[in-house]
């Protein structure tokens, strides 16, 4: 189940920029170990995240390298930043958050649906063996993927294409996360899950607040909906429609 002190943290998560923005001086003391190490202290661990797998892939996976050259120096801070492409990297505290929901374990198969820079596939990466992630900007996949490799991320498949259709050649898959918030939950994730798994999503308005969403399929199929806290996400790409030739 989701817990109970997730609706408590809700104005938190979406008050948390302009909080770190107080601190970023004294962030920025340190090498990027140290400031790692205070991040997920200060930012994540002392705002109720207790999974210790989840911590420690916070502290091992470098977001300096994910992030563009001109907001390196701000990649400790637990706001989103801008990657391109009307695109961001999520707080640190909502990855934690969203992560500790999902329950990763080794042996899962996780699809992430939303590659952007790579930061989130990166840290489902260091907790499960098998981890694929779909990104529909070109570009954007391109980057990640190098990134990925380059950090020795080795065994992170990424597929350039459409994410409301999910990924069907390796499916069933045990943990799905959303990293962009779909209008509606598109139909072929959910029946990508695989019995006894779970899904951890934006949803509700695209343009104002939305809530997390978890999804749990039982082992007989049916499926079950919580809602968590208030967060604000970009909104899930669709595929621009060919447009037929003018003459």
């Amino acid at each position: 189940m989701v817990r109970s002190v997730l609706a408590a943290c809700c104005v938190l998560a979406l008050l948390a920029p302009v909080w770190c923005r107080s601190s970023l001086a004294e962030s920025q003391k340190g090498s990027w170990k140290e400031r790692r190490m205070r991040m997920v202290s200060k930012q994540v661990e002392a705002r109720g995240i207790r999974d210790q797998d989840v911590l420690r892939a916070l502290r091992t996976v470098q977001r300096e390298e994910f992030v563009p050259e001109e907001y390196r120096e701000e990649a400790d801070s637990d706001s989103p930043l801008p990657i391109g492409y009307r695109q961001t990297i999520s707080q640190p505290y909502i990855v934690a958050l969203m992560t500790e929901m999902l329950q990763v374990e080794r042996q899962h198969r996780v699809l992430e649906i939303g590659t952007g820079s790579g930061y989130q596939a990166a840290i489902l990466g260091t907790l499960s063996d098998s981890v694929y992630s779909v990104e529909i900007i070109a570009p954007l996949a391109e980057r990640a993927s190098q990134t990925l490799k380059r950090l020795g991320y080795e065994k992170i498949q990424i597929n350039r294409t459409d994410g409301n259709a999910g990924w069907p050649e390796h499916a069933p898959y045990d943990r799905i996360l959303l990293t962009a918030a779909p209008p509606q939950l598109p139909q072929a994730l959910v029946e990508q899950l695989a019995p006894g798994g779970r899904l951890v999503a934006p949803g509700g308005s695209v343009n104002g607040i939305q809530q997390l969403i978890l999804v749990t399929k039982a082992k007989t199929g049916r499926v079950h909906t919580e809602t968590g806290v208030g967060v604000r996400f970009v909104p899930l790409v669709r595929p621009v429609p060919d447009q037929p030739n003018s003459h």
